[in-house]
This record gives C-alpha cells, sequence and structure tokens, in this order.
C-alpha cells in the first residue's frame, strides 16, 4: 500500500457498499479523473460477500491518492455512514453511491463555489448541493429556482418542491453532530431524519449543475426489501410526521405518503398499539394516520398477497 503525507484533506469521498465489487469501479475511476486532486476515499463495507475486499486491497497498492477501508458485519448504511464520518479526515464529506459516478471536474466546482460563500457567512452554511444526471446527460428531476439558491433542506422539498435525484456534501463537523440513529434493528434509516434536523440550524448552496451519474441498472434495493424486514422504519416515519407536520399544507403528498407507511410497516410489525394517541404530537398528525388507516391496510394486504404469489 502506497504511503501518503499525512495531512487533512479538504474532502472525504465517502462511499458504503455491499456486494458492488461490479460496479465500484465508477466511483474509482470518477476518483482517478478529479481535476481537484485534494481528497481521501473512505469505503465502509457493510459485509459483502462478492471480492469487494480484495478489489479494494488491490488499488490501495497503485492508488495516487489514499484509499480508507473497513469492514463491518452487514448492519445497515445508516451505520456505515457514521463511521465514515469518524474515520474521516477531509473537512468536508462527500457520500457517493457504490452504483455511481460524477464528472472530472465534480470536486473542483464544488469547491469554488463553496469558496464563494464569504468567509464570515459560511458557519451558516452545511454544504453544497448539486443537479444528478442520468447516463444519457437528461437531468434527474428539477432544476432548482435559483443558481445558486440560498435555502435548507426542509425548504427545498416544501417550499420549493424539488423533486429528483441531487448531491452534495455536509461539512464533516456538522455531521459529527447529527450521526443517524445507531439502530443494527433495521438496515435503513430514512436520511431525512438527519437531513431535516440539520435544515432547522443550517443552510446549504444549490447549483444547477448536474455533477452525479445516477445509474438505475441496480435497482433500488430499498424497495426490493421485505416488508415484513422493514417493518422496524414506521417509528422513523411517525417522527418526520411528527417534527415536519407544519409544512403539510406546502406538501400534503409527502405527508400522506409517510403515514400510510407508518400503518403500513405497523402492520406487518404486530404493532397494535400503533394509534394510540399519546405518540401523536399533534390531533392533526393523528388524525392524518387516522384517514390512512384503509390505504395503508390495502397496502398490507397486497404485500402478503405478492408474498403468497412469489413463494
Amino acid at each position: 500500500m502506497k504511503k501518503f503525507q499525512e495531512k487533512r484533506p479538504i474532502f472525504t469521498v465517502f462511499t458504503p457498499t455491499f456486494n458492488r465489487a461490479h460496479t465500484l469501479h465508477r466511483v474509482y475511476d470518477s476518483l482517478k479523473s478529479q481535476t481537484f486532486t485534494d481528497f481521501e476515499w473512505v469505503v465502509v463495507d457493510d459485509g459483502s460477500t462478492d471480492g469487494t475486499y480484495q478489489l479494494i486491497k488491490d488499488w490501495q497498492q497503485s492508488s495516487e491518492f489514499p484509499i480508507v477501508y473497513l469492514q463491518q458485519p452487514n448492519y445497515g448504511k445508516h451505520i456505515a455512514f457514521n463511521r465514515g464520518v469518524k474515520k474521516a479526515k477531509g473537512s468536508l464529506f462527500l457520500p457517493i453511491d457504490s452504483d455511481d459516478a460524477f464528472l472530472p471536474n465534480s470536486l473542483s466546482i464544488m469547491w469554488h463555489w463553496w469558496q464563494l460563500i464569504p468567509d464570515n457567512e459560511r458557519q451558516q452554511y452545511t454544504g453544497i448541493v448539486t443537479l444528478c444526471q442520468f447516463e444519457n446527460g437528461q437531468v434527474c428531476g428539477d432544476v432548482f429556482a435559483a443558481h445558486p439558491l440560498d435555502t435548507n433542506a426542509l425548504n427545498l422539498r416544501y417550499k420549493y418542491k424539488k423533486r429528483g435525484e441531487t448531491w452534495g456534501f455536509h461539512r464533516t463537523e456538522i455531521l459529527k453532530k447529527y450521526p443517524f440513529p445507531e439502530d443494527i434493528s433495521v438496515r435503513f434509516v430514512p436520511e431525512n431524519i438527519v437531513w431535516d434536523a440539520i435544515a432547522k440550524e443550517y443552510k446549504i448552496r444549490c447549483i444547477n449543475e448536474p455533477l452525479r451519474v445516477f445509474y438505475q441498472d441496480s435497482g433500488n434495493q430499498i424497495t426490493k426489501a421485505n416488508p415484513k424486514k422493514k417493518a422496524l422504519v414506521k417509528d422513523y416515519f411517525l417522527q418526520m410526521l411528527n417534527r415536519d407536520f407544519k409544512y403539510f399544507h406546502n406538501d400534503p403528498k409527502t405527508f400522506i405518503k409517510w403515514a400510510m407507511l407508518y400503518v403500513r410497516y405497523s402492520l406487518h410489525a404486530g404493532d397494535v398499539r400503533f394509534m394510540q394517541f399519546s405518540r401523536f404530537k399533534s390531533v392533526s398528525v393523528f388524525v392524518l394516520c387516522t384517514l390512512a388507516i384503509f390505504p395503508g391496510l390495502l397496502i398490507f394486504c397486497s404485500d402478503n398477497l405478492r408474498k403468497v404469489a412469489n413463494t
């Protein structure tokens, strides 16, 4: 393994991975082609069994940039994310999925826009958010309402109603203050649990540059998961409903979806007290979840019918 100078890089590029040895080269090749080279790559392997270990070890021998490789049991992306943040040396933390790529000038452009924020204002910001594009160059979803747009993650979703994939970095010191719940009973924690908590304190600068290349060939592993195995995430959907309900009038569809998911997964978990009034921080959230019982029950029944059909 090559020896690198012990210095703090500007970026920590972070990749959580699970059995993605066949796509990880996209991230590695993207990093090799970067015009901005002050970065490290931290990879947290969430229990892969497909040769990922040897692949990363081979790259470490020849790479022109530092590669930090950590292994853990299959605890889930949220646990891997926390480990990556703890290990990061960079002041800016940039996650990238193990099946995606990004443009050669991505880090350079992000750094440029970060530097344009005046020094005396930068502490108010958590990072830069950019657009994504599909393999054919088409932008994923909407563009931002302005270029740049200074806002926060809550306003971006509810006020500006931004839809589609985005990408960006956070300051590492902020992520250390807002870790994901260390919950090993689930394999997925909704990312809004963290991003929206940060949004209450810090702004983001959004730029209309599609820097990440979003591939769809691997499919969405989350939606493919067995609903019964995902059932324990029900409490996170209720947490988001309780915390953010004041934005209901801006985006009712999102809150209705969360309420239906709360009902669906509560039924899969066998939680007979999921409508206990004390769990709800307002009458409005309780009423919404009550109205979601019937559609949530239909989805629950559909899950079970699909399971029977696949056996």
